[in-house]
């Protein structure tokens, strides 16, 4: 297969893989449908919505499911398209839970994706963002100023590790793919907060 193809191909199993709804999954688990989580709480079909609107656990369980879908798209876009496949695979999942298809392009705001996404193609990063997140949640207590500060940690890292060749661990080669992964994966997760942000104000 001609490598463009394999690129394309690891791209949209990494859409997806990502538009697997977990929260919507774990709604019905729990509440059999009666709760929907774009319409409860923050509207936010995400890990911490759950955690407020079905139960603690459930919450849990909608984190780990969307960082799974992160990390089984870079597995799969590696077996499809190596390096190259893995980072667009990885991409295409984050886009594909912020921006699902199947229910009119209202998803998550990326965040665990992005953290699963990152432990299959970015590893070197993964105790950094961690890190960063933590920092930011405690001193901040502002998820917006959050992601700002992370979304730049990330880019920046992203071109060191490029820029210098540095290890990453058991992650495809650092590439300019790397860069395009982090740039694209922190400007959709940035974008949703905003658009929350506003939709907050506005209420």
């Amino acid at each position: 297969m001609d490598e463009a193809l394999q690129i394309a191909a690891a791209a949209l199993i990494g859409y997806l893989v990502g538009t697997f709804p977990s929260a919507d999954v774990a709604c019905q688990l729990a509440t059999r449908g009666r709760i929907d989580l774009r319409t409860a709480g923050s509207g936010n079909p995400g890990g911490l919505n759950a955690m407020k609107e079905i139960g603690a656990g459930w919450g849990v369980a909608v984190i780990v499911a969307d960082m799974v879908k992160g990390a089984v798209a870079g597995g799969l876009g590696a077996l499809v398209g190596s390096g190259a496949g893995a980072y667009a695979a990885a991409t295409a999942s984050m886009a594909g839970h912020i921006f699902p298809v199947w229910t009119r392009f209202r998803g998550g705001k990326g965040v665990a994706t992005s953290a699963g996404a990152c432990l299959a193609v970015f590893p070197a990063f993964f105790p950094i963002d961690a890190a960063v997140a933590a920092v930011g949640a405690v001193r901040t207590r502002n998820p917006e100023r959050t992601i700002w500060v992370n979304a730049a940690v990330w880019l920046s890292a992203a071109l060191v590790w490029w820029l210098a060749d540095l290890s990453n661990l058991w992650g495809p080669e650092p590439t300019v793919g790397l860069v395009l992964f982090s740039a694209i994966g922190a400007a959709m997760i940035v974008y949703k907060f905003r658009v929350a942000a506003r939709r907050a104000i506005v209420v």
